[in-house]
């Protein structure tokens, strides 16, 4: 008989992480997860896995209940895992499962503690990101790490983009980490000696405001920390709000606060550079066409450049 395992996972990042778990033998006696909200169908959840494999799915409001404690307990889990799951788990499940409890995070730990590292790496301008499975503490994203992968990040990934390649290389990291752990033969590195450790915190639709105080290359990076299907970068003054859906940096000039309607299409200028805008987003309206988005930044109060 193999080993089990109790998974708590979320996200497309959750979804493959099971799957490698599965892929690795491993039987997962139940999945507790999250219902899938009207925004978020673009990816296949854990639960819908889960279900196709007979597995029993938990949608419990608070995971850190009694209830939920004495329901994992009597199934003597070998493993507990948290693959994406949006709780905080208490130390007393971490104590149950026989080899362990473990946590997949979205970052090369110890950098990029906390929730959302693969926004906030994009917002910081990193050229290279990963996923690491360590042992859980009552600490968020503390203990020994067992796997770790390195993920080069791209000049124009997306958080879109860049969740798939931390899904595919999360289901990797489990399917190749997960038998030694059974086996008692995966290495642990204590995170201290990879350096000093950064943390961040969750983000809200707020943090994706534009400002002409930042360069085109900080404003580029936050457009592509939240392109979708996240909620958009946006410019907001007194008139209202635009979101900006995509847009590119370019070495045309054009003077910072200001747009510019070129042939090339409508530039936008910052503080040190320019985007050229590519679409804009008006609650359910999208502007791709130069002309729509000028008038759009106009209505804004967004001033035109000078010829």
């Amino acid at each position: 008989m193999g080993p089990t395992a109790v998974v708590c996972a979320y996200s497309p990042v959750g979804r493959e992480a099971l799957a490698g778990l599965l892929e690795a033998g491993v039987e997962v006696l139940a999945l507790y997860s999250y219902e899938q909200g009207p925004s978020e169908d673009w990816f296949e959840s854990p639960a819908r896995l889960a279900g196709d494999r007979g597995i029993p799915v938990f949608m419990e409001p608070r995971f850190n209940t009694d209830g939920v404690f004495e329901t994992v307990g009597a199934l003597k889990p070998d493993f507990l895992f948290s693959f994406y799951f949006r709780e905080m788990i208490q130390a007393r499940f971490l104590a149950l499962p026989r080899l362990g409890a473990y946590n997949l995070h979205g970052s090369l730990l110890p950098r990029y503690r906390g929730r959302a590292p693969i926004n906030w790496v994009l917002v910081q301008g990193e050229t290279e990101t990963g996923v690491s499975l360590h042992e859980m503490t009552p600490r968020p994203d503390d203990g020994e790490i067992v796997g770790q992968t390195v993920l080069p990040i791209e000049w124009d990934d997306t958080a879109l983009s860049l969740t798939w390649k931390s899904a595919h290389a999360g289901r990797e990291l489990v399917l190749d980490t997960v038998p030694r752990l059974v086996a008692g033969t995966a290495r642990r590195i204590r995170q201290k000696t990879l350096g000093a450790s950064t943390y961040f915190g969750g983000r809200t639709p707020e943090d994706g405001r534009l400002d002409f105080s930042m360069t085109a290359r900080q404003a580029f990076n936050l457009v592509r920390a939240v392109a979708d299907p996240w909620p958009n970068a946006f410019l907001q003054t007194a008139v209202g709000v635009v979101r900006v859906a995509w847009a590119l940096p370019t070495a045309s000039h054009c003077e910072p606060g200001c747009f510019r309607a070129t042939p090339e299409g409508v530039l936008l200028g910052f503080r040190a550079g320019s985007l050229r805008l590519h679409a804009l987003r008006k609650g359910d309206r999208r502007a791709e066409r130069p002309s729509e988005q000028a008038a759009w930044l106009m209505d804004l109060g967004i001033p035109e450049a000078t010829p």
